[in-house]
């Protein structure tokens, strides 16, 4: 398999998401895990193979499109429609492969530090609970 491929327009939250509201650090698509960093306060797209712990731990979805230096809002936690079309039962984690990228556990490999951004529970749906290990894949 390979990462999630993402309909922007068809990113949204479900009732009783937890969503946070921030500034675009870089250029982010909806959909896109993305990280805070921590001086600027601003999200970018999260990568799991990154040598820098804060790139590699995501801090939730991006629910809309954002330049650099424009709002962003984030779902950290619940329930939201990827855009893509997802496996029930199915856990998904932060992809190595591409920046934002959301990937099949199956997916997983050596030098990606293991971060679970959540479980399917419908073909449209994945239930976000981010948990990251800290550890990388061997």
């Amino acid at each position: 398999m390979s990462d999630l491929t993402i309909v922007a327009a068809n990113v949204v939250a479900g009732a009783g998401a937890s969503i946070h509201n921030g500034i675009a650090l870089s250029t982010i698509v909806a959909g896109q895990s993305v990280y805070r960093d921590p001086v600027t306060l601003q999200f970018a797209p999260a990568l799991a193979n990154s040598g820098t712990a804060a790139i590699r731990t995501p801090y939730g979805i991006a629910l809309n499109s954002a330049a650099a230096n424009q709002p962003v809002s984030v779902l950290a936690g619940g329930k939201y429609n990827p855009g893509a079309t997802v496996v029930p039962g199915q856990i998904y984690v932060l992809s190595g492969a591409n920046a934002g990228g959301i990937a099949p556990v199956g997916d997983l490999a050596t030098g990606w530090y293991t971060t679970i951004i959540g479980i399917a529970d419908a073909t449209n749906d994945i239930v976000v609970g981010i948990l990251s290990g800290g550890v990388a894949h061997a």
